[in-house]
């Protein structure tokens, strides 16, 4: 990730500045944004804007006394501002296109195509005036008043250029297509801010994932109260089919959970004691009581909708080449209509009348708004859809890069592994059968808590559910080594190679064993009774059953795959070759896997670095895109990555290149319509073919083009 090249983190305020947050009922696209840049930005004690279209928010990063100027400042825009207080959350979004407007489209649209016929027909032109004036009232208002405050704050938006060819059309006499094009723009704007608010509610729906309330024991009883009022450590209940409304660890027992909402995991997962619930989560059968362990606006969902939030205000670099094309582009495209209003009728005869008309046409072709529209809805569309598949991306810069990507870099342990040791063998030398030997050894372990030492009693607990393990008396734990106690009436020891070596019972026969399982990036031990050892138990770090098929997808993709790992380099190689990885670096320190990635940047130009987000730090920063595993379990990882993968599925690297590269062709698809329609009708335009009609179809066309085709990404499935 290079940092040279990738803007402030959105909501990270600049060092010694403060923060204000506001609620702009008015800012619906990128043109009313550009408007509110325009006036805020020279402002003295400005230092910087954040826009969150989507949500209708912007942040000013500030040093002023106070913000009363700033209010004002957005007042004299008429875009409705509301300051918000610190964490405060907005109000729900006001209805695309209320109703009201609805009749009023309706109405104006009769008037429009009454203006029409009267001028086809060669009414008397009062009354055809008096038809389109009555269209301008109804569905104009806001364009011409958007127009005068464009005008006042010299800046060339649609609505300035709109209400320019309307009042140029009313001077020279068409009043009919003035009331047409006046109608025809705001019905465009009607269908641009209805789909635009289908994006906004794919963010939104995020956030709203959580219940409002909470079934929670206090003062003796069960009581439902607000999710907000709920603490860490409290007790809660949560029956089939609610959501759960905090992180929370499971109490007892078990349940099945649906974590689609989060981790995109479409099955239902069981969950046993002592594991991790997450707020927005549904509980499929059973009645859970859990422990709360994050409060309302620190749970994992809560954060998920947070780091989307703020990944809307980071600008990705298509977003920031259009912005620039679009500052030339616009001034430029009204000069040249300009000189074809003063210069037409001598250079190529004609009315003046005639050549004015052309202008106003080629003004309303000058309007970049397709263009500029067309990368944020595409962006936030791109995010809205990984996000509902358990991968949460950082920003669109992060989305663009995906792309790029040449080669991955896998962290070996919890990466392309469980992440916890599981029993693989039970090796019986003499005397006992495998669960017999299997009882014995967990009997013994039962009173370990080495992790390696639970695992193994988790494994008899799954292969004999209803069985009762043995009681151990005189137990005592070998540092070290292993554990021994009694129990069947002899004594009995657990342990590793040293101890078996140093009780001088390794034959070479089990020498050979051993070795070969220890070459197998295996952990052996030896079970042991009073006459010698009995049975080999191997524990390991087993590969996910979805590793290799994530690696097959990679290698589909073009992409090469490392295996990074601080394990010695036989217990990698071992597991690279089970997932289909032929490279492979072992015994990694973290600044070994930093030069690792730096190697494979002056190699491949793009890479991405998998890993936990905790000790693979280092090299998930330097790498072009960092992806973190397993991040609905690690706040850190959503804190450090620029890609979270919510669940342990490594097969979503390969879904995240995908849609990024998917995201890629939508944006040059939209520039490229946008670009391409305008180039059309300014060439029409300059051989006298196009109409003001024509133009507003054109641009408005565009727009509604660019849009739904960025919204296809929301229907994306891997």
């Amino acid at each position: 990730m290079s940092s040279a090249m990738i803007p402030p983190a959105p909501g990270a305020a600049p060092h010694g500045a403060a923060k204000a947050r506001f609620r702009i009922d008015k800012m619906d696209c990128p043109t009313e944004e550009r408007l509110i840049r325009n006036r805020l930005e020279p402002m003295p004690g400005v230092v910087r804007l954040d826009f969150n279209l989507m949500a209708r928010e912007l942040t000013v990063f500030h040093e002023l006394q106070d913000t009363a100027g700033i209010q004002h400042a957005l007042n004299e825009l008429d875009m409705a501002p509301t300051q918000l207080e610190s964490g405060q959350k907005a109000a729900a979004l006001p209805q695309a296109v209320p109703l009201h407007m609805k009749l009023q489209l309706a109405l104006a649209g009769v008037a429009a195509m009454g203006a029409e016929v009267l001028d086809w027909r060669g009414a008397p032109l009062w009354s055809m005036a008096l038809a389109a004036s009555l269209a301008v009232a109804l569905s104009g208002g806001p364009t011409l008043k958007k127009g005068w405050i464009a005008l006042r704050n010299f800046t060339l938006n649609i609505y300035f250029l709109m209400t320019l060819a309307v009042l140029g059309a009313v001077l020279i006499g068409k009043w009919s297509e003035a009331a047409m094009v006046v109608f025809l723009f705001a019905v465009a704007e009607a269908i641009e801010a209805a789909s635009l608010e289908r994006a906004r509610k794919a963010i939104q729906s995020l956030g709203a994932l959580a219940p409002e309330a909470v079934t929670i024991w206090r003062q003796g009883q069960w009581q439902s109260l607000p999710v907000e009022s709920a603490m860490e450590g409290e007790r809660i209940m949560v029956r089939a089919g609610e959501r759960i409304g905090l992180d929370a660890t499971l109490l007892q027992g078990h349940a099945s959970i649906n974590e689609a909402p989060i981790t995109g995991e479409s099955m239902p997962v069981d969950k046993r004691t002592g594991d991790k619930l997450f707020a927005g989560t549904i509980v499929v059968d059973g009645m859970v009581e859990a422990t709360v362990t994050a409060t309302a606006g620190h749970s994992t969902l809560a954060r998920i909708a947070s780091a989307i939030q703020e990944a809307q205000a980071q600008r990705a670099p298509t977003q920031r080449f259009v912005d620039q094309f679009a500052r030339y582009y616009t001034p430029s495209v009204v000069m040249l209509a300009l000189l074809v209003a003063v210069l037409g009728p001598w250079l190529a005869g004609g009315g003046v009348i005639h050549w004015v008309y052309q202008a106003l046409v080629m003004l309303v072709i000058a309007c970049p708004c397709a263009l500029v529209v067309s990368t944020p809805v595409t962006v936030v569309s791109g995010l809205a859809s990984a996000a509902s598949q358990g991968i949460l991306i950082k920003g669109g810069v992060h989305l663009e890069q995906g792309r790029l990507i040449k080669a991955v870099a896998m962290d070996k342990t919890g990466t392309l592994t469980q992440g916890r040791p599981a029993l693989t063998d039970v090796l019986t030398l003499s005397r006992y059968n495998s669960q017999n030997a299997l009882r014995i050894a967990a009997s013994l372990d039962q009173h370990s808590s080495h992790p390696i030492a639970q695992a193994l009693v988790a494994a008899w607990r799954e292969r004999d559910p209803n069985g009762a393990l043995a009681e151990v008396e005189h137990f005592e734990v070998l540092a070290g080594r292993g554990v021994k106690g009694r129990l069947l009436d002899q004594g009995w020891q657990l342990g590793n190679h040293r101890l078996v070596e140093e009780l001088g019972l390794c034959s070479p026969e089990l020498e050979a064993r051993l070795e070969t399982l220890e070459i197998q990036g295996k952990t052996a031990f030896v079970l042991m009774d009073e006459q010698g050892p009995v049975a080999i138990l191997a524990m390991a770090d087993t590969l996910r059953t979805e590793s290799p098929q994530a690696v097959v997808e990679l290698k589909a993709l073009g992409v090469q795959t490392v295996m990074l790992t601080g394990d010695n380099q036989a217990t990698a190689e071992h597991i690279a070759q089970q997932a289909g990885i032929s490279v492979v670096r072992g015994n990694m320190l973290p600044d070994d896997k930093l030069a690792a990635i730096n190697e494979l940047l002056a190699s491949n130009g793009a890479v991405g670095m998998v890993g936990d987000g905790v000790n693979d730090a280092p090299a998930l920063a330097r790498a072009t895109v960092g992806i973190a595993m397993g991040a609905a379990g690690t706040a850190t990882a959503l804190e450090t990555a620029d890609v979270a993968i919510m669940d342990d599925d490594p097969r979503k690297v390969a879904q995240f290149i995908c849609l990024s590269q998917l995201t890629s062709r939508v944006l040059k698809q939209n520039i490229a319509l946008a670009l391409g329609i305008k180039a059309v009708f300014l060439v029409l335009a300059l051989g006298n073919q196009a109409t003001l009609w024509m133009a507003v179809f054109a641009d408005m066309g565009a727009s509604l083009l660019v849009v739904f085709n960025g919204l296809r990404l929301l229907r994306y499935k891997p």
